[in-house]
């Protein structure tokens, strides 16, 4: 199988950003003498752009992408891409390669990764990706090729040849003096001087791993043109240029969602570890045990031995740890028989198996991961697509022992499968990748040793088979240390088998299997309903969200809404009427329904050449481009986040002669159209003289405009026939039979009356509109003239073929007037209209660009818009101050404005005179608070004003008025408290430890009188966690002041 990689926007996007760092670079090679070496010319790379243009360059692109800018001197040529496991991270900087090559002719390139897995991963792409570059940038001679200490000959050949060349290479490979590269040979010189005298542009895969000081002093060795950073968690942004963060590729479905599938003991005890260590006799004759259990802190779930005496809770004991909050508090110990009973019945025994409950839970998992598999592939295997599911387990004797037997998870498979798909073979169904030591025993994979180094390439040379259904492994088990640089697009399902808890950090885990499936053709099937990613964690549904929540958080510094992963137990099936395509009702429409159909668009050629002409002689002035430098100050706060005021701003044109590229072949590109109709275009639009000056942009700018009219034409010119074929009966009997799976939410809507529709329980919808339209279908009596007489939601296979993709209308429906009209219906929410809600439009617009037929559009659009309409035409610095008059002149011609108001926004002009006019506008508000409520402060101020009060009220005298508390967070925790992070901040060391108070008494009693305050406020149950830091004079900061919530405008 040959995988088919797709252009996807967002990967082009974060290509066009770094090679729009270097707009202007002229194309071309250097050739140098090695002189050391003593004969050949080497082949290197080199950058002609001065520090201020690629300074201009680099905020340009960070602008376009909502990046925060940054000074080039801050970081110097060290740019970051942020890019989500799953979204395809290692083609996006191949094809950079590629594009840089072709943009500005460099050609050596070094990829630096962190370890084994990540290397193999990369080559494997390599291998994968060529046949579609070459397609794409038109067959360019390219190399690539592994470093090996022993084949130093390779970097001569990287250093020589005359095209481009790929070296990947193990940073542990020339992180230090002792290295093969890093040593002086017979020649007098290191090897890695090929590497360096090329000038090479470097590529560090997943950099995170890189930046203690010798790394980063190691790359800088290999003396980089400029070096790319791509990884989904970046330690240090550098100059961050692209972002696709996971809550953007999650919510944009370029991942598969994730549904997490708990596995928890029927009492509620999951992970309830109690190994009993002793039962002792204490004082008086009193008994007490030492167990082991696992105790839960912040950062992980650990074994740990405590004590216990009868009525002790290992709720308590444990840290709170979930597992123990039913039926494990201490009822009974036998000294004589070494025994402990808990309040649920149970009993353990000194040097039993203390983790049969473990045992019990992971043979569930496996059996709830082979029943969802088998499930999916019922569905999934008509479509093309095989099924794989992916166990991490920590220890490999679990799945084989040292003899090469079947250990326990294996015979749990085995035993699960042959029970659930009622087939005896499992020859060649289940498989692992696991290392052997020199004697051919299995061992753990941990990446340190030539056979792991094997069993890393075996994974990722059976990346393609494995897809296939002529291989017949599905179910894979793997060593946990498998945690990056290794996916397969159809994991649907990954199982976390862990004796103790897991390894794995959440994004680790689920990201084997975020890729969107492949189907027997290696293409992408981008289905919201095929592309869900089933978690079997060893942990509650609850737990595993918090942790994955909390990572994004830590890593990323977003916010993930935990409700966005699917819920198994909101899993429900929509079931259909027995026998509903017999109904006369479904079976009159769906006759005049059921006929595929295609389209052919009519437009005369001329007429578009005419209009598109046109459209392009109205494009605004193609500016040239200029150098801008901007200084900004950051301001940080825990409430308003990162905040930038900009201090000073300049820009110049900027001087240079553009190599002209083919105009005609890109804009033919960009549009469809034959090079003799682009070039009728564009020589009757008058605009060629506009080339010069950026080349770039007029061929965007034109062909987005040839779009345009190409566009309108074509859906004036749309005709419509029947093929001939209809819809196979069988996709109405499969839905009878089988139904739907779907996720319920708050639009589902819950059929009351099943005989007006095809649906017996429910039908699954994405809004409030389409859940309020299905109301008012079952409502609308058919007895009653314009009554509904049927309808039904048009299913996702009825697809209508338009010029720009297929399109799925909404919903199908039988109206009662005067005779039947049956009709298909969209459901969108327009909204009220302009006006509604709304006091004041400003029309904003840019003085350095012409009026367009968008800002035409719009103005028509808010022709009778009764409230008032402000122009505000926005950077008058770029513009000379008597061009400004006709520009207000004309957009007074088309519309009429209340009043217009020419600012700068980065200059202040005319800004507080908007502002002002605005309010004058606005009327005031409702009364939203009563009498009563006598401050409108959010619950965060209040709750550190509360804590600041009993601070003040225990300490009395020793503490002034120097002390601030500022709240952190709030947010219900695994117990089901509202747990509350604050800090008290001090101004000296000695009011801490006044703060804190003998062994901590003071800040505690703080916490209770607080906690009592918040509990009543909030009208909940709190977990209150205080800690105590000194920052001096923060009194005389303003920026600290707002931090802590006191803004001058408040008061």
């Amino acid at each position: 199988m040959e995988l088919k990689f797709e252009e996807l926007p967002y990967q082009l996007d974060a290509v066009n950003a770094v090679a729009n760092l270097f707009a202007g670079q002229p194309n071309h090679a250097r050739t140098f003498d090695l002189t050391s070496q003593g004969t050949g010319r080497f082949v290197g790379n080199s950058l002609d752009l001065d520090w201020e243009t690629l300074g201009r360059n680099l905020n340009a692109v960070q602008k376009q992408n909502g990046q925060p800018e940054t000074e080039i001197g801050a970081h110097g040529l060290n740019f970051s891409l942020e890019m989500e496991t799953g979204t395809g991270k290692t083609y996006v900087y191949l094809r950079t390669i590629y594009e840089l090559n072709r943009r500005y002719g460099w050609k050596k390139f070094v990829i630096v990764v962190p370890g084994v897995p990540i290397r193999e991963g990369v080559l494997k792409s390599l291998e994968m990706t060529k046949a579609h570059f070459d397609r794409v940038f038109g067959r360019p001679v390219m190399r690539y090729s592994e470093y090996s200490s022993g084949r130093l000959s390779d970097l001569r050949a990287f250093a020589v040849n005359d095209h481009i060349e790929i070296l990947v290479i193990n940073i542990q490979s020339f992180e230090k003096d002792g290295n093969v590269i890093n040593k002086v040979n017979e020649s007098g010189e290191a090897p890695i001087k090929f590497i360096q005298e090329t000038c090479p542009i470097i590529i560090i895969d997943e950099p995170q791993n890189m930046e203690t000081e010798g790394r980063l002093n190691a790359l800088e060795s290999l003396n980089p043109l400029f070096t790319l950073r791509y990884s989904a968690t970046h330690k240090k942004p550098y100059h961050k240029v692209y972002s696709l963060n996971p809550v953007q590729a999650y919510n944009l479905k370029l991942v598969k969602q994730i549904e997490v599938l708990p596995v928890l003991a029927e009492n509620d005890v999951n992970g309830a570890f109690a190994e009993l260590l002793e039962v002792k006799q204490a004082a008086k004759g009193r008994l007490k045990a030492d167990l082991n259990i696992h105790y839960q802190d912040k950062k992980e779930t650990k074994k740990k031995k405590v004590s216990v005496k009868s009525g002790d809770d290992l709720f308590e004991k444990s840290g709170g740890n979930e597992a123990y909050r039913h039926g494990f508090i201490i009822d009974g110990m036998d000294f004589d028989k070494q025994e402990l009973a808990f309040s649920s019945g149970k009993t353990i025994t000194r040097g039993g198996d203390g983790d049969a409950v473990r045992d019990e839970i992971m043979k569930n998992q496996i059996r709830e991961t082979v029943r969802e598999h088998l499930a999916k592939e019922k569905r999934l295997n008509p479509l093309g697509i095989k099924v794989l599911s992916l166990f991490f387990i920590d220890r490999v004797e679990n799945y084989r022992v040292a003899d090469g037997t079947a250990g326990k998870f294996a015979l749990w498979f085995e035993e699960t499968y042959r029970e659930l798909s009622g087939n005896t073979d499992t020859a060649g169904v289940h498989g692992g990748y696991f290392s052997q030591d020199k004697k051919g025993r299995l061992k753990n994979t941990d990446g340190t040793t030539q056979a792991d180094n094997d069993t890393y390439r075996l994974i990722m040379r059976d990346k393609e088979t494995l897809l296939s259904f002529g291989s017949p492994l599905r179910f894979i088990f793997s060593h946990s240390a498998l945690k990056e640089g290794w996916d397969n697009p159809n994991v649907f399902q990954i199982c976390t088998l862990n004796e103790t808890r897991s390894p794995l950090k959440k994004r680790q885990e689920i990201g084997r299997g975020l890729r969107i499936a492949v189907n027997q053709e290696g293409r992408r099937v981008r289905d919201e309903k095929v592309n869900v990613l089933t978690v079997v964690p060893n942990e509650s549904y609850e737990s595993f969200a918090t942790n994955l929540q909390k990572e994004y958080e830590d890593e990323c510094g977003i916010k993930f809404a935990a409700e966005n992963i699917k819920d198994g137990n909101k899993k429900k099936k929509q079931l259909f009427r027995k026998d509903f395509p017999l109904d006369p009702e479904f079976q009159a429409i769906w006759d005049r329904l059921k006929y595929k159909t295609r389209y052919r668009v009519r437009f005369d050629t001329e007429e578009l050449i005419k209009q598109a002409a046109a459209a392009v002689a109205g494009l605004p002035e193609i500016q040239k481009p200029k150098i801008r430098i901007r200084k900004a100050q950051l301001k940080q706060s825990q409430t308003y986040g990162i905040e930038t005021v900009e201090i000073a701003s300049r820009s110049r044109d900027m001087e240079t002669t553009w190599e002209i590229p083919d105009i005609l072949g890109e804009i033919q590109r960009k549009t469809g159209l034959t090079r003799r109709t682009v070039y009728e275009i564009i020589t009757k639009s008058g605009r060629l003289k506009d080339v010069a000056g950026n080349p770039q942009r007029f061929i965007d700018l034109a062909a987005e405009a040839v779009n345009r009219s190409l566009y309108a034409l074509m859906a004036a010119g749309i005709e419509y026939e029947q093929t001939g074929e209809v819809y196979d009966q069988k996709l109405l009997a499969d839905m009878e039979r089988e139904g739907i799976e779907f996720y319920e939410n708050s639009f589902t809507f819950k059929v009351g009356k099943p005989q007006k529709t095809i649906c017996e329980n429910y039908i699954p919808l994405d809004s409030g509109t389409e859940k309020a339209f299905a109301q008012n279908c079952e409502d609308y009596d058919a007895k009653n003239e314009g009554g509904v007489a049927f309808y039904f939601k048009l299913p996702g296979w009825f697809k209508i073929p338009t010029p720009l993709g297929n399109y799925n209308p909404d919903w199908a429906v039988v109206k009662q007037v005067q005779d039947k009209v049956y009709f298909v219906a969209e459901t969108k929410n327009t909204g009220e209209g302009i006006q509604a809600g709304v006091d004041a439009v400003l029309f904003v617009v840019n003085a350095a660009e012409k009026m367009g037929p968008g800002d035409r559009l719009i103005m028509e659009r808010i022709q009778n818009v009764k409230v008032p309409v402000f122009l505000v035409i926005n950077k008058i610095d770029l513009v000379k101050p008597d061009d400004l008059l006709p520009i207000i002149e004309g957009y007074q011609e088309v519309r009429s404005f209340d009043q217009v108001f020419p600012i700068s926004a980065t200059q202040g002009n005319n800004v507080p005179e908007l502002v002002a006019k605005l309010q004058e506008a606005l009327p005031e508000g409702p009364k939203y608070y009563p009498d009563s409520q006598i401050m409108d402060h959010p619950e965060y101020f209040v709750v550190a004003e509360f804590i600041r009060e009993k601070i003040l009220l225990l300490t009395q005298e020793e503490i002034p008025h120097s002390v601030a508390v500022q709240v952190h967070s709030m947010q219900r925790n695994e117990n089901g408290k509202i747990e509350v992070q604050a800090s008290i901040i001090v101004e000296r060391k000695s009011q801490k430890g006044i703060i804190i108070g003998a062994g901590g008494q003071m800040i505690k009693k703080i916490g209770q009188l607080a906690r009592r305050d918040i509990e009543q406020l909030l009208d909940d149950k709190v977990y209150l966690d205080l800690w105590v830091k000194v920052q001096k004079n923060w009194r005389d900061r303003q920026t600290n002041l707002s931090d802590f919530g006191y803004r001058p405008d408040n008061y």
